[in-house]
Parts: structure tokens; sequence; C-alpha cells
């Protein structure tokens, strides 16, 4: 009988002992694990390599028929905007001026085909938009406030680029708000402004009894002491 009770006391701790050094010992693998399986630095990827091909059949074939065009060295010029100009409103005109060694070369559409010569225009890094006849008004439209830049660059119909010096042309300006400029004048703190009387009225000599004077009107200009900028309001 004693002997029973003594194999009933020993059973439990037995299976206590075994269940605590069961858990204990994945600890130990699980952090050697952790530790082995850390992966290594991958290596940065090698540089890219291009390679310049022949231009495909069918665009030899257009080539052929475009004369002198394809050698033309076109240089364009970005009269609006000018480079850091602030543009008042979200909509920017845009004018160009082409000239260079052209042989031919004359930025149109083709009705029948809807392909041909044209200008890339891209604003900061928006998709392109294609500028066919640069003698027709041209308009970016809801250009969102702050810093933007334009890229131009004379293009031929399948929008193959001139690489030539003087085809690329890039401008940076600043859109602001309607209001904005003026508002910012007024209240900018540090700068002293003062509002500039308009020209006295000039006066010139009318038929005997009328009494009738022609002058400016008006209005007034503010100038700020520190700048040589007026603003008129």
């Amino acid at each position: 009988m004693s002997f029973l009770k003594r194999l009933g006391f020993l059973c439990p701790v037995t299976v206590l002992a075994l269940f605590l050094a069961g858990c204990g010992s994945p600890n130990t693998s699980n952090n050697a694990t952790a530790v082995t399986n850390v992966p290594a630095p991958t290596a940065s990827p090698s540089p890219q390599q291009l390679t310049v091909v022949e231009r495909p059949k069918k665009i030899v074939d257009m080539m052929a028929t475009r004369g002198e065009q394809d050698t033309a060295k076109p240089v364009l010029k970005v009269d609006s905007p000018r480079d850091g100009e602030i543009i008042i409103g979200s909509n920017v005109p845009l004018k160009l001026d082409l000239s260079g060694d052209l042989k031919g070369y004359k930025p149109m559409k083709d009705p029948s085909t809807g392909m041909g010569n044209h200008i890339h225009v891209i604003l900061d890094n928006q998709p392109y938009e294609a500028y066919y006849d640069i003698s027709q008004p041209f308009e970016l439209r809801n250009v969102a406030e702050g810093k933007h830049t334009i890229r131009v660059f004379p293009s031929r119909p399948w929008h193959e680029s001139y690489k030539d010096d003087g085809a690329f042309q890039m401008v940076v300006f600043t859109v602001k708000a309607v209001g904005t400029l003026r508002s910012r004048r007024r209240q900018t703190v540090g700068r002293r402004w003062r509002r500039i009387p308009p020209p006295k009225p000039q006066t010139r000599m009318l038929p005997q009894g009328s009494s009738r004077r022609q002058g400016y009107g008006d209005k007034h200009s503010w100038r700020c002491e520190c700048e040589n900028t007026f603003a008129d309001v």
C-alpha cells in the first residue's frame, strides 16, 4: 500500500518535469533559427546597358518621303512664360518661336492621317501635349499654384525628337491665384508700402464756355520702398 502511494506521488512530479523540459528546449532552437536565417544584403543592380538599333523599315520609308526634314536643326525659343516669371491665374499661355536650319521642317497636322510634325509640351512630369501649329494660341489650363517647369522640343510625326543644340528648352515659372499678389504686397510683414498718388490731370484748351477737363483718373499705385515693384490698385 505504501509503495502505491509513493508511485502515485512520483508520477505527477515526473510528468511536470518532462513538460517543463519540453517547453524550454524550443526557445533555444527558435533563437538560433532567428539568428541564422537573417537574409544577406542584396547586391546593387548592375548598370543598364543601352544598345543603338536601326530604325524600323516603316519609319525609314516615311523618312524617304520627307525630303531633308530629318536632317534639319530646329531651334526653339520660349517667349512666354519667361524663366522665373510669376503668372497670376491658373491659365498659362505658351508662346514659342521656331528658327534654325529647318530644311522644310514645320509643325503641322495632316488631316488625312492625323499625324505630323509637332512640338512636345511637357508640364512638370505630366503626359506630353502635342502642339501642331505654333502660330495659333496654346494655353495650359487649370495649373495649380506653385512652381512649375515646362519642357518643349520639336518632334517628328512618329514622336522621335530632334536632338541638336537649341532644340530642347526648359523654363521654370510660378503660378499664384488671382488677388494673391496684391493682398501679400499690402500685408507683408517687414515691408513698408506707400501710396503713390496719380499724376495731376492734364488740361487742354476747349471751346469757350466748356469747363470739362481730361485727366488720368483716380487710380493709385503702391510701391514697396525696398523693391522697384509697382502694383496698380
